[in-house]
């Protein structure tokens, strides 16, 4: 999906309070799979952007990230490892792909 290297945005307060909780920086989003992702449109709310969930794999794990595209790269909305729901859905799309 992003050919160049990506510029990686995010808010500082989001990212500390995701490393505390989650043990898992936004900054890390650089070594995201997006090749292999399961990429959608998050249409849920009008969040007057448009926002994208993606399902890929980071250091061998299943990932979703959620981030809205800027003019050179990406602004990270959330990050956190894919719960058991989300991996049942990335394997049925990879078996239908």
């Amino acid at each position: 999906m992003y050919d160049q290297p990506l510029e990686i945005d995010f808010d500082p307060y989001k990212n500390a309070r995701n490393i505390r909780e989650r043990q898992l920086s936004f900054g890390r989003a650089r070594d995201f799979n997006f090749d292999s992702a399961l990429i959608a449109v998050d249409d849920r709310c009008d969040y007057r952007e448009t926002r994208y969930v993606a399902l890929g794999f980071l250091d061998g794990r299943l990932h979703v990230l959620c981030f809205t595209e800027t003019g050179t790269g990406i602004r990270v909305i959330s990050f956190r490892k894919a719960n058991y729901r989300e991996a049942q859905r990335y394997d049925s799309a990879q078996t239908t792909r």
